[in-house]
């Protein structure tokens, strides 16, 4: 705008519209701290606990406060902002690519499925099995409705083996096997529901203990309880191969989750690239959100491929491994 009244131009420059450097640091913060959460792990009550199966989420949206922090100018910003998407995207990435190749060995097919206080179709179940060809099958809130519905289906002609605990509420878990099973007695405690564990002998291979795995959810003061169930959980031995599959109600972004693969394990989904695949819920007005069905095998074991599939009646889908056991 030109000001001509004394003769003169003067020339009022247009004001150029900036980004607050209080917006920028007011949308890192948050994230910052998520990031250091995650990465150290202090999730400790059931809100944490909870809201850190957000995790790859929170990585996606993190390069949010990266364009802001660099609209402003500000370097300290930018810099919190770039170390930040750099800790979560670590953290979370590496589940979407394949961890090493697939090894030799005698394959063994393992599914897993939370049955929803067996309301699950049995049908559909059916229909999975015969799809997919498993050698063992892990369920989680198996009733013994559930196992007649089943049964009458037609498992037992294709998997006769079987440790079965079932119970009239989200407790019951059984295993259903193609090869003979002997149940595990007192092989860790099993806090929260039914685990059953089992040998499992698979011609050509050493024998394998597998392990049905269903804690509490970390719901209110039930975290205390899942916490203490994932760390009962046995470590990984060297004269035993060992397969836990089952509704762990924990996600890869958990600390006591990763403490427990530690222990001698690779989470199956994680090793194939799909560790991003979410499993639950499913058939709700919402899609598959979080990670939580998992099939964790020592870490001698080959994971070739790894599925998820939907099952009516049920919110959590199954997780399918395709499995190489070590040779004998």
């Amino acid at each position: 705008m030109a000001d001509r009244s004394a003769g003169g131009a003067v020339v009022t420059p247009r004001r150029r519209w900036r980004i607050p450097t209080s917006l920028a640091w007011a949308a890192v913060t948050p994230f910052a701290a998520w990031a250091v959460a995650r990465v150290a792990g202090l999730e400790r009550d059931s809100l944490t606990t909870q809201l850190m199966t957000g995790t790859p989420y929170v990585a996606a949206a993190s390069l949010v406060p990266v364009l802001l922090s660099v609209l402003t100018r500000n370097r300290a910003a930018t810099a919190v902002a770039l170390v930040t998407t750099a800790a979560l995207g670590l953290s979370v990435l590496p589940r979407a690519f394949r961890s090493g190749d697939v090894v030799a060995g005698t394959p063994l097919r393992v599914l897993t499925l939370n049955t929803l206080f067996g309301h699950a179709e049995p049908d559909a179940v059916m229909d999975l099995v015969r799809r997919l060809d498993p050698d063992v099958l892990s369920t989680q809130e198996l009733t013994p409705g559930m196992v007649g519905k089943l049964e009458a289906a037609g498992l037992g002609g294709i998997m006769p083996y079987q440790v079965l605990e079932p119970e009239w509420s989200a407790g019951g878990s059984g295993l259903y096997s193609r090869y003979p099973l002997t149940p595990r007695e007192n092989l860790f405690e099993a806090i929260g529901h039914n685990m059953p564990a089992a040998l499992m002998t698979v011609p050509g291979a050493k024998p394998v203990e597998i392990i049905d795995v269903h804690p509490f959810p970390p719901l209110g003061r039930q975290v205390y309880d899942w916490t203490a169930a994932l760390d009962a959980l046995p470590s990984a031995a060297p004269d035993t191969i060992r397969i836990l599959a089952g509704d762990f109600n924990a996600s890869l972004d958990h600390a006591a989750m990763r403490r427990f693969l530690d222990r001698g394990y690779q989470d199956a989904a994680d090793s194939a690239g799909e560790g991003l695949t979410p499993t639950w819920p499913v058939n709700k007005r919402v899609p598959p959100l979080i990670t939580i069905d998992h099939v964790v095998v020592d870490r001698r074991v080959g994971v070739n491929t790894v599925s998820v599939h939907s099952v009516p009646g049920t919110d959590h889908r199954a997780v399918f491994a395709d499995l190489r056991l070590p040779a004998l």
